[in-house]
């Protein structure tokens, strides 16, 4: 009866892991939501850097790792990277990453952009913007832990945001998690453990956002635009966008303002 058992759940496990050795890529796309109008005004995204610190033989699942020495990973192959499979025991196989041509960088910028899209901003490519944002990627990674019955996935985001604009600067710490439970190793189940971790995400960078208080209010109001440097930058940047500006006048108009302070 006792080896009954024990082969009735190596054939549990062996059913619910299937082949996990080698490389799975597949694609996370962000979801979007309804339509928002813009009225917080535009944001620049200067930056987004992968900073996540990857380990050899992590002494916890939810640690980076890879199918091999850390050490040897460049920035590309790590900004792929978004998880282990591991077996039926626990153990750390192969790896999991993003598809082609895709990257944990974009997944955050496109993850952003997302967030603030639904709180009333228009995320734009011009640095002269209302506000502009830095993203540092701390935590992007997803892992599985065996049971019985049922596998326990998880996905975890963590970033670091610098946010500076006339009203001042902020700096925020955005998180999501996200868990789902599946009988077998497949890319849906990953995929439904990282969708509620992005919707978490987005919940908390609004919430962020409104403690950051970055909007000019009576206490903390913006400088007259019409006599300083910044604002007769972003007029000017305006008449280029306009097509009244050449880009040669552009950058002739402001090399004088930028002389005469």
């Amino acid at each position: 009866m006792k080896t009954y058992l024990l082969l009735l759940s190596l054939a549990i496990l062996i059913t619910q892991t299937g082949c996990v050795t080698g490389q799975r890529t597949f694609a996370v796309p962000v979801p979007t939501g309804p339509a928002v109008s813009v009225t917080k005004g535009s944001i620049y995204i200067s930056s987004v850097t992968d900073n996540r610190a990857f380990q050899n033989k992590p002494s916890d699942p939810s640690i980076p790792s890879i199918d091999g020495d850390v050490t040897t990973l460049s920035p590309a192959q790590k900004d792929r990277m978004i998880g282990r499979q591991r077996n039926g025991f626990g153990k750390a196989l192969g790896d999991i990453a993003l598809s082609d041509n895709d990257t944990v960088t974009k997944r955050v910028r496109a993850l952003v952009e997302e967030a603030l899209r639904r709180k009333g901003y228009r995320v734009t490519n011009e640095p002269a913007a209302d506000t502009s944002v830095a993203i540092s990627v701390d935590e992007f990674w997803a892992w599985m832990a065996p049971g019985f019955f049922a596998l326990t996935f998880e996905a975890k985001i963590g970033t670091s945001l610098t946010l500076k604009s006339a009203a001042g600067s902020a700096n925020l710490t955005v998180k999501g998690h996200g868990l789902n439970h599946g009988q077998v190793v497949k890319d849906g189940n990953w995929l439904e453990a990282f969708e509620p971790a992005f919707e978490q995400f987005i919940a908390n960078l609004s919430t962020e956002i409104d403690k950051a208080s970055l909007q000019p209010t009576a206490d903390n109001p913006v400088a007259d635009t019409s006599s300083s440097l910044y604002g007769d930058l972003r007029k000017l940047d305006e008449l280029r966008r306009d097509k009244i500006l050449t880009e040669e006048e552009f950058q002739a108009q402001k090399k004088k303002l930028l002389e005469k302070r």
